[in-house]
């Protein structure tokens, strides 16, 4: 097995910062078992299979700056949803003065990790730190031994929360290239319902390297939308694992526009009958960005059900990997698993490598994957063309259109008004770079 680096010298600061930080025993009892672990693995290379196509040369020599002791205050009103309970998180330290929880139902918490943790929560001892692999992720790993806070959403049984719960990761705060590590803990109970909007934004060099653990009980149906729109020179290295009981439902739609390099490593676990989760994302490119998906879906009981649908947009020299994987164990007979990755060139520089995979071990199981990478249809273009319409207006339009089918499933309407003008901005941009017109 090739050896990653141990090379970990640019964290080291940060590292110690935190370990002589107060904190809950259990959170130090995490950060120690962090700090073991990615002494060990050390940052990853590309001689390793799973990092063959990702980077680290932006970050690696990297010194990152430690967060504030405490939350500067800063104007989120750019990306409130209005309605929404705002937890809000600058370079991973909570900022109560600008979060509006408000009043919760009886038995619902939507809090900071810290605060969780010490009011003796069982959700928080039982499930922290049970999913995420620290022991085989040089980033989880990470996160767990800089952890200082993050955000815990519990919504107990037969509970429907009327109101979605919006979280703001606000990075590189000051001008600072920071480094952040915040984590995120959801327990939905059984029976329950939520829509959790998770937000990374940041207008500076930073390296964040959020971890969030999700466990679903049965019968529970989680709504979940994660949107990364950090500075173009940023790093993005996120882990998410989440585990689905009997019966209950995750729809995720992820949304990745910003980063020089933004990579997330998503692992979920069917774990009882007849549990569904479908996960949809949409990722941009332009110039030297980087965009790396790696996704493993594991159907472990029968009757499960899992759609996953990512869309790629590509300019400049930009670079995509979509590694996805759907294994399904012997027992989970019946198992209906779709996997589709679908790939946008704009340019004749943008790469992607696109690698759909399928291991089943059950014989009674209906199951597709597929991937495809291309550049527009030119005759679309010139049907477009013939109406009156521009060249590049018309490749807007017919590249907005490609990106339409994620960004609908978009479950607050507020929100993806706002995302469909970004997308469309941004799409602008990179068929008139200097600003022409």
């Amino acid at each position: 097995m090739t050896q990653a680096s141990t090379d970990t010298g640019a964290f080291a600061s940060a590292l110690d910062a935190v370990a002589g930080l107060p904190a809950p025993e259990l959170l130090q009892d995490l950060r120690t078992r962090g700090r073991e672990s990615f002494a060990t693995l050390g940052l990853p290379n590309r001689r390793q299979e799973d990092w063959r196509f990702t980077g680290l040369k932006g970050i690696e020599g990297e010194v990152f700056a430690s967060p504030a002791a405490v939350a500067p205050r800063i104007d989120v009103t750019p990306w409130r949803v209005s309605n929404a309970r705002l937890l809000v998180f600058v370079d991973g330290i909570f900022a109560p003065d600008i979060s509006e929880i408000g009043d919760l139902p009886d038995g619902v918490v939507v809090s900071n990790l810290v605060l969780g943790a010490t009011s003796g929560s069982e959700a928080v001892a039982q499930h922290l730190g049970s999913l995420a692999p620290l022991e085989e992720h040089p980033f989880a790993a990470l996160n767990s031994a800089l952890i200082a806070d993050g955000a815990f959403i519990h919504v107990p049984a037969g509970m429907e929360l009327d109101r979605p719960i919006q979280l703001v990761f606000i990075s590189g705060s000051g001008g600072r290239a920071t480094l952040s590590a915040p984590r995120i803990l959801i327990v939905a109970e059984n029976g329950s319902r939520a829509t959790v909007l998770e937000q990374h934004v940041g207008d500076s060099a930073s390296l964040s390297c959020p971890v969030s653990e999700i466990v679903i009980g049965e019968g529970a149906v989680l709504n979940h939308l994660i949107v990364q729109e950090e500075n173009l020179s940023a790093h993005h290295l996120a882990v998410r694992e989440m585990k689905l009981a009997a019966d209950s439902r995750y729809s995720a739609q992820s949304i990745s526009l910003g980063g020089a390099l933004a990579r997330t490593d998503i692992g979920v676990v069917l774990d009882g009958e007849r549990a569904e989760a479908s996960l949809d994302g949409l990722y941009l490119g332009d110039g030297s960005q980087q965009a790396n998906t790696q996704l493993t879906v594991r159907h472990a009981s029968p009757n499960c059900n899992s759609h996953q649908l990512y869309k790629g947009i590509l300019a400049g020299r930009a670079k995509a990997v979509f590694n996805g994987r759907i294994i399904v164990d012997q027992d989970a007979q019946k198992t209906d698993a779709k996997q589709s990755n679908r790939n946008l060139l704009l340019s004749d520089d943008a790469v992607v490598n696109s690698n759909p995979q399928l291991e089943i071990f059950a014989d009674d199981v209906r199951c597709t994957h597929g991937s495809t990478v291309g550049q527009l249809d030119e005759e679309a273009v010139f049907y477009l063309r013939s109406r009156g319409i521009g060249h590049d207006e018309a490749i807007q339009l017919l590249t907005l259109a490609f990106a339409g089918e994620i960004l609908e499933r978009v479950p607050v309407i507020e929100l993806r008004d706002r995302l469909e003008r970004v997308v469309a901005a941004r799409l602008a941009a990179i068929a008139d770079p200097e600003g022409k017109k």
